[in-house]
């Protein structure tokens, strides 16, 4: 906006105007001091523009700065990093180590004599 009018970003300011630029919850507000054609590094701006931001601008970004980190209690909302991982491994089932899982039937065994000959071997 320039002086309080909405305007495209083609427009051409002129040295005076008050540029305000508005980045919720703060609209900043800056005055031009020099007019120019081209684009200039940082180190030249505060020659070309002046910073007239309010003071109470800059307190509701401070007000809204704290009062956008609540520090939640432990166990409360969305979980960190840390308390996921310890989530998961919490519910994965656990690595039986060495218990020996044995799914051979009795009948197996039978079977498995019929193939062994015992006057050959």
């Amino acid at each position: 906006m320039i002086d309080g009018v909405k305007m495209k970003p083609s427009r051409l300011v002129k040295e005076g105007d008050v540029i305000q630029v508005r980045k919720p919850p703060v609209t900043y507000s800056f005055r031009i001091l020099k007019a120019i054609q081209n684009r200039v590094g940082a180190k030249l701006v505060p020659e070309i523009l002046e910073n007239v931001t309010t003071p109470d601008q800059y307190e509701l970004l401070e007000m809204n700065r704290i009062a956008g980190f609540v520090g939640r209690a432990r166990g409360t909302g969305r979980p960190t990093k840390k308390e996921r991982r310890d989530l998961d491994e919490f519910t994965m089932p656990a690595f039986f180590g060495d218990f020996d899982f044995d799914f051979d039937d009795e009948d197996d065994d039978d079977e498995s004599d019929d193939f062994i000959d015992e006057e050959n071997y």
